[in-house]
């Protein structure tokens, strides 16, 4: 589509995709529409195109771990067989909740029940120890919130009543069709609704969650055990890993020192209400077709999702969510292959290379932390496209096509975590993928110290040989520079380039780099979005990333005999844009590190002078930022 110059001027944003929004339809089982999106389904199509051809002959011609895909597949896509079940496969978990009559009930089935992802009072996890990155420790965490984050549950929250008021009638109605009474409806969500809010002043805020370094709170296991006078949390953590550890990292030390206060057997009518309503609210997706498009009613709620997930697709992402890695190694080979691979690989490199430039003539940095930060970048991982190898988890996974949809969920889900917690005190692989190659993301890892792009994103508009050197710079090299840039972000820059938590920075240039980053905190807080505000604290990392990123790829892109600097600018727009419904954008304005899509295209551009010069922007065009106002750290 065309872009109106002429309107660059006043925003950026609208010239480059105005057309495209006026156009473009989000579908109705989706919340927004737009370029990671689109992607996103035409990779389904794609994907379930090929696997329902694999079903045929229940996927013979492939390897044993995609033989197993399938069939979990054609289990999830098997939808007579489920309305043949409707809620017996769930109704045995009903009766173990039924039987519990006090906490020392519930720790006698706790550790089983943690195994298969069923709602616990605790989130264990394993991961790097951010002290020490090389050997995986455990982690504890608060369990999630029903509203999405704490700040609904202010009184001056307009949206939380409503939201309430939907998840009560989606679960009356979930319950009703388990056979609950009235009565024990009412009851058991009033019940339910009371413990989640027994958690609010505890627990943390999607703000506070966004401060990586306030996550390590280690504590000896006496320390830990001791949170709980009613359960028991050694023999708890004993069966998780097989013995006592000398340290678990808690990451909400507020919600475990009000432990006793919140789980305690006055409570624990609220807490077993809490245990159904959660477990009913997860597993009835597992159930037949009136159970799952009865469960998604909050969700869609939330997003403004107009109606279910096809049950296809559903079948897909379920079984592609369990086989992530198969799916990806498949998408990767047939898809992406080793020459693109390779391709974007040395582009990675070039970005690294152009970064450690920008290091090395930093004028803010001492040259003791300058040193540090390129060290730094030296030792960063890079991952491009999909890995070498399918971790050995994907061989344990197996299917019984004998069982019902959700037990096989719940047995291959004991299978993950058991392997998960069988990591604890090995060392870290730092060439493990957290992601999927078939997904439309990068992220970068700060106790492991990498940048992972799957393949999945590395097509246009990000990445083509069909477009420009300036136009990829604007997309994928951006990406890939706002990776690089979040080793260098507000939470990034606290870990050293193995991954530890660990200060690398002289005094004075950490105090400046803080000034820095409240500045960017400053350009982003308060500006206004789909009627509400942007939380400046909130999206300061992404915000940091962002700006790092485009400035270093368009010094990439000028380096360029092609370089067109205009075309750079539209193609990083291009990539941004996005039409999603008012209530999906305003539940990512309270839980989102991202600023919104609109703003991270159009607020960035204007701390970069070759925008200015572009465009001929003018002191009196909306898109003008003076000089002083504008933010650049990286």
């Amino acid at each position: 589509m065309a872009v109106n110059e002429k309107l660059i001027k006043t925003d950026l944003y609208e010239a480059v995709n105005g057309d495209w929004i006026k156009t473009a339809k989000i579908p109705d089982d989706k919340p927004a529409t737009g370029g990671f999106n689109d992607l996103v389904d035409e990779i389904d199509k794609l994907l379930m195109n090929d696997f329902d051809k694999m079903a045929v002959d229940q996927g013979k011609s492939q390897n044993k771990m995609m033989q197993e895909f399938i069939k979990l597949y054609q289990l999830a896509k098997n939808f007579e067989r489920r309305q043949e079940e409707q809620a017996k496969p769930l109704n045995e978990w009903l009766t173990k909740i039924d039987s519990l009559h006090s906490f020392a009930d519930f720790q006698a089935i706790y550790v089983e029940w943690m195994k298969q992802g069923l709602p616990s009072p605790i989130a264990f996890d394993i991961d790097a120890d951010m002290k020490n990155a090389r050997v995986n420790a455990l982690f504890a965490g608060a369990p999630k919130l029903i509203l999405p984050d704490k700040t609904y549950y202010a009184e001056d929250n307009q949206s939380a009543t409503a939201l309430i008021k939907v998840f009560s009638q989606m679960m009356t109605e979930l319950l009703n069709k388990l056979g609950f009474t009235s009565e024990q409806i009412t009851q058991t969500i009033d019940q339910a609704l009371k413990f989640d809010r027994s958690l609010v002043p505890y627990v943390k805020s999607a703000e506070e969650s966004a401060d990586y370094s306030k996550m390590y709170n280690p504590k000896t296991n006496d320390e830990f055990v001791a949170y709980s006078s009613t359960l028991d949390l050694d023999a708890t953590v004993q069966a998780l890993i097989g013995t006592r550890p000398e340290k678990i990292i808690v990451t909400e030390p507020k919600y475990f020192e009000a432990l006793d206060e919140i789980i305690n057997d006055d409570h624990f009518e609220d807490f077993k209400s809490w245990l159904v309503i959660q477990t009913v609210r997860g597993l009835s997706r597992y159930l037949d077709e009136d159970f799952r498009v009865i469960s998604g009613q909050y969700s869609r709620a939330l997003s403004g999702s107009k109606a279910p997930m096809k049950q296809k697709k559903f079948a897909y992402y379920l079984a592609a969510g369990t086989f992530d890695q198969v799916v990806g190694d498949y998408y990767g080979h047939k898809y992406f292959g080793e020459d693109a691979k390779n391709d974007v690989h040395q582009m990675v490199e070039k970005m690294i290379s152009v970064y450690q430039h920008r290091l090395a003539n930093n004028t803010w940095l001492s040259e003791k932390t300058r040193e540090k930060a390129i060290l730094k970048l030296s030792k960063l991982g890079i991952q491009v496209g999909y890995p070498d190898k399918i971790d050995d988890l994907y061989q344990k996974l197996h299917v019984n096509p004998s069982q019902s949809l959700l037990a096989n969920e719940l047995a291959l889900t004991k299978v993950v975590r058991e392997d998960m917690f069988a990591k604890w005190n090995k060392p870290v692989d730092r060439n493990q993928w957290e992601m999927s190659a078939a997904t439309v993301n990068a992220y970068y890892h700060p106790f492991r110290n990498i940048i992972v792009f799957p393949a999945a994103i590395l097509q246009a508009p990000f990445y083509s040989l069909k477009q420009s050197s300036s136009q990829n710079y604007g997309g994928i090299g951006a990406v890939i520079a706002h990776e690089i840039s979040h080793a260098f972000d507000n939470n990034g820059a606290l870990f050293d380039e193995y991954g530890n938590l660990n200060n690398w920075w002289t005094t004075a240039d950490l105090e400046h780099f803080k000034t820095l980053s409240q500045s960017m905190v400053k350009e982003f807080d308060g500006l206004e979005y789909a009627g509400q505000k942007v939380n400046g604290k909130l999206t300061v990392s992404e915000n940091i990333a962002d700006a790092g990123g485009l400035s270093c790829a368009l010094e990439a892109a000028k380096g360029e005999n092609d370089v067109d600097i205009k075309a750079f600018f539209i193609n990083w727009t291009t990539v941004w844009r996005m039409k999603a419904t008012k209530q999906y954008m305003q539940l990512l304005l309270s839980i989102d590190v991202h600023a919104p899509a609109k703003l991270r295209a159009n607020v960035q551009v204007k701390n970069l002078p070759e925008f200015y010069q572009a465009f001929d922007i003018q002191s009196q065009d909306q898109m003008y930022l003076k000089p002083e106002q504008r933010v650049n750290i990286w």
